[in-house]
């Protein structure tokens, strides 16, 4: 069977339309090009100035986290009252960024953008939003951590150019006091961290 974007064996089918579709062509859920195209959402990205808009930072990371801190690298972050980057659409807070310096190398702490609003390339444009602050900084890396259960987050991250190159064992699991499930059903345990170099 081929793809239906091109000439190539398809070895998946999307989830919406059932079209099959080859490994060029997929997402990381299955789904065609024809399906994931949207218009895109008109926003803007600046530096975190305003404080109603930092109460929506903490508003979101309650929303995506159920928590205001975060563990990464061994550290506890309280996220909202970290340096950020925001994505607004009109005056609404669609995403965020929030990053702090560790050493030599800047740390992305969080990164949240609101179902309606993924998709559009706010992710990618704010993490070029720290990756430029790292630089003006002279830092030598970026690194982020995410949980092992963040399947979005690990393909997301590395098509940006960020490797994996630690795993800590249960810290998610040790930091909550026990074993969580999470995306996929699967149980969160551990911390993976990745990193990209500025040049």
């Amino acid at each position: 069977m081929r793809c239906a974007h091109c000439s190539e064996n398809a070895v998946y089918k999307c989830n919406v339309c059932g079209k099959p579709i080859c490994s060029e062509h997929v997402s990381l859920r299955p789904i065609c090009n024809t399906c994931s195209s949207r218009s895109a959402a008109r926003y803007i990205v600046e530096k975190l100035r305003l404080l109603r808009d930092q109460k929506k930072i903490k508003e979101l990371v309650q929303f995506f986290w159920g928590e205001q801190e975060q563990l990464a690298f061994d550290k506890v972050f309280r996220v909202a009252e970290l340096p950020a980057f925001v994505a607004k659409v009109g005056k609404e807070v669609a995403g965020f960024v929030s990053f702090a310096g560790m050493r030599n190398d800047l740390i992305v702490v969080a990164l949240g953008i609101l179902p309606e609003y993924q998709g559009f390339g706010i992710g990618s444009n704010l993490i070029a939003k720290v990756e430029g602050e790292a630089r003006r900084l002279g830092s030598r890396r970026i690194l982020v951590s995410t949980s092992n259960d963040d399947l979005p987050a690990l393909a997301f991250y590395q098509s940006l150019g960020f490797q994996i190159y630690e795993v800590k064992p249960n810290v998610i699991a040790e930091k909550h006091g026990s074993v969580m499930r999470g995306i996929g059903n699967l149980p969160v345990r551990d911390e993976l961290r990745l990193r990209k170099s500025v040049h």
